[in-house]
């Protein structure tokens, strides 16, 4: 199978067709998979979970975020055999995105982190912020004997250096109103994970590119990108959105 770019900028590429199809054609080897795949949630037509991707993921990297709900990751746990679960962070929400009016308003989502071989193998640039919060500026070094269920606290956790590990729930804004794709993740949520798991330089893949926000996100924090999308309508609305932030050459 032969594959022309529908989009290529020399550091992000876009193809246009089925994951299932495109990914084994490129044949390449990913630092990164960052991806908010189908949930099959709703009636949407587009809203299909494409069986089997997970493995054919496994075949390009060894690390992977996906985005998703509990009912999804609990529906298809049996899709993600062979990764291990890393860790998960919860994206807050301004705004819920649920239907139900019988249960608590729903105002996140999910991101877990999979990876495949040795932990230590794999990229993890630890997270930390600076502290801007009073309250935040403690010193936890008496506490060394920790808890038998968790451990001990080491000294990775202090409040030295003005700065803390990030917390797992992150707030940001979702694109209502702004968004070129119903389930459009905000820059400000892919940011981080692509920071934490991607190296430098390195390259992000992802299966189901929508709107472009994760490849867009990817350049934009000094990685190589390549995304794959089954809308032509949405490559199309990828490839203006990625031209956009190109510079003509001078």
């Amino acid at each position: 199978m032969t594959l022309t770019p529908y989009y290529d900028d020399g550091t992000v590429q876009l193809y246009h067709g089925d994951m299932r199809e495109v990914l084994p054609a490129l044949s390449v080897k990913a630092d990164l998979i960052c991806t908010d795949p189908p949930y099959q949630e709703t009636a949407l037509a587009w809203d299909r979970w494409p069986d089997g991707w997970p493995a054919l993921a496994a075949d390009v990297t060894s690390s992977m975020w996906c985005f998703g709900s509990m009912r999804m990751f609990l529906d298809r746990r049996h899709d993600f055999d062979g990764w291990k679960l890393s860790q998960d962070i919860v994206w807050e929400k301004q705004s819920g995105s649920g239907f139900a009016a019988d249960r608590f308003k729903r105002v996140h989502e999910m991101a877990t982190h999979w990876y495949r071989g040795d932990w230590k193998s794999v990229h993890h640039d630890t997270p930390r912020v600076k502290v801007f919060d009073p309250s935040d500026r403690y010193e936890r070094q008496s506490v060394t004997a920790g808890l038998d269920h968790t451990g001990k606290i080491g000294p990775h956790n202090h409040v030295r250096d003005g700065s803390r590990l990030t917390r797992s729930v992150i707030k940001i804004r979702n694109m209502h109103g702004r968004a070129l794709h119903p389930t459009e993740k905000p820059l400000g949520i892919l940011d981080p994970l692509i920071r934490y798991a991607c190296p430098p330089g390195g390259l992000v893949v992802d299966v189901f590119a929508g709107s472009g926000s994760t490849l867009d996100a990817a350049r934009q924090a000094g990685r190589r990108a390549i995304g794959i999308e089954a809308s032509e309508a949405y490559c199309e609305t990828t490839a203006r959105r990625l031209s956009a932030l190109t510079l003509p050459a001078a």
